[in-house]
Order: structure tokens, then C-alpha cells, then sequence
């Protein structure tokens, strides 16, 4: 699918199952700011960054959900944290030890050599749009091995470098102008930037099961 395309039908089905998106975006946005709150006195704590990824893969469940059969329920939020929490963790960790791993890297060479920091902020950058076709792929196929995913997504990337980025740049300016309200974590862009990133990485469902 398209970026419009994706975009357009995120923000359909945002619209459509807004008060639900509403409750479990607020629930993931709470533990990330429990997070947030903890690391703002120790450095340490940004390794709890791990924990908030079963309830992004729970959020990324209930996009996939919405994505391949157009209804929702609040239970879907439960049942993607119990059927994902394993590779939650391990998306999280993966993400965690990858922004830890560029911070250290950027912090250590920008007055050393900046060339290497400019990489660094480079790979940090390419990995953020890589997120977008491998959140909804490893919870969509969660019988599949994660290493087969990884690969996958990784050629799915480089087959649409353009788009993806594109698409990326789109969701960055969407969740900026979210965050600049006065209760961001009321706000439902994270859950519209999943769905938005299920139609774009996902193939559409059967036109009877979207009917259904």
C-alpha cells in the first residue's frame, strides 16, 4: 500500500474505533512515562525501556487487528499482551540497546571525530524507519522465527527506502504535533502511526474477511 493509502486508511479506522485506540494508547503512553519518570533520576532505568515492549506489541496486535478485519474490542488489548509479551521483550530490548548504543556512540565521537557520530545518528535514524515494516510483521506472523523477520523486513526496507522514509517523516510530524498538547498521553497518534504503519507493511486482507 501506498503512504496516502496507508495514511488514509489509519486515519479511517482511527476515526471509526477512536474511544477504544483512545484507552489503549493512554495504557501504553503510561508505562513509557512511568519509564521516563524513573530514568530522569538514574541513567540505568533507560534498560526498563524493555518493559514497555509487550504493550507496544499488545498496540501493534489490536492495529493488526483493525487492519485485517475492521472491528475492534478492548479484550484485543489483553489478548495481544498475552499472545506477544515474548517478542515484545525482545523488540524492546532490541530497540533499547540500539538507542543506548547510538547515545553512547554520538556523546563519545562528536567532539572526536564527528564523521563517526554523523554515521552513528545515521544508523539510529535508518533503524527508526526499519520499526515501521518490522513492528506489524513480527506480530502479524508471530509463528515465524524473529531472526526470519529481522531479515525480511530488512529487504522489505530496502525495496522501499523512499516510502518508508517518507512515511516515517509523516508519523514523526503527526506524533510531534500530538506530544505539543497539554496531555499528550490523551492523545491517540501513537495508535494512528500503528495503524498507519500495518496498512503500509501488511498485506490487505481478503476482500470476504474485510467484509466480515
Amino acid at each position: 500500500m501506498t503512504v496516502g493509502a496507508a495514511l488514509k486508511a489509519a486515519l479511517r479506522q482511527t476515526y471509526a474505533q477512536s474511544w477504544r485506540l483512545v484507552v489503549l494508547n493512554f495504557a501504553l503512553a503510561t508505562v513509557a512515562f512511568v519509564v521516563l519518570y524513573i530514568a530522569s533520576y538514574t541513567t540505568t532505568a533507560l534498560l526498563l525501556f524493555v518493559a514497555v515492549g509487550p504493550f507496544a506489541a499488545a498496540l501493534m496486535h489490536c492495529a493488526v487487528t483493525v487492519q485485517q478485519t475492521d472491528e475492534l474490542h478492548l479484550t484485543d488489548g489483553l489478548a495481544g499482551l498475552r499472545l506477544h509479551w515474548r517478542r515484545g521483550l525482545a523488540l524492546g530490548a532490541l530497540a533499547t540497546g540500539v538507542v543506548i548504543l547510538v547515545v553512547i556512540s554520538i556523546s563519545f565521537y562528536a567532539h572526536r571525530a564527528w564523521p563517526v557520530a554523523i554515521i552513528a545518528l545515521y544508523i539510529a535514524l535508518l533503524f527508526g524507519v526499519w520499526q515501521i515494516h518490522l513492528w506489524p510483521v513480527a506480530v502479524a506472523r508471530r509463528g515465524d522465527r524473529l531472526a526470519e523477520i529481522l531479515r525480511e523486513t530488512g529487504r522489505a526496507l530496502l525495496r522501499r527506502p523512499f516510502a518508508s522514509t517518507a512515511l516515517a517523516l509523516a508519523l514523526l510530524l503527526v506524533n510531534a504535533v500530538g506530544a505539543i498538547g497539554i496531555l499528550p498521553v490523551l492523545t491517540i497518534t501513537v495508535a494512528f502511526s500503528a495503524l498507519a504503519a500495518a496498512h503500509f507493511a501488511l498485506p490487505p486482507p481478503p476482500p470476504e474477511e474485510a467484509q466480515t
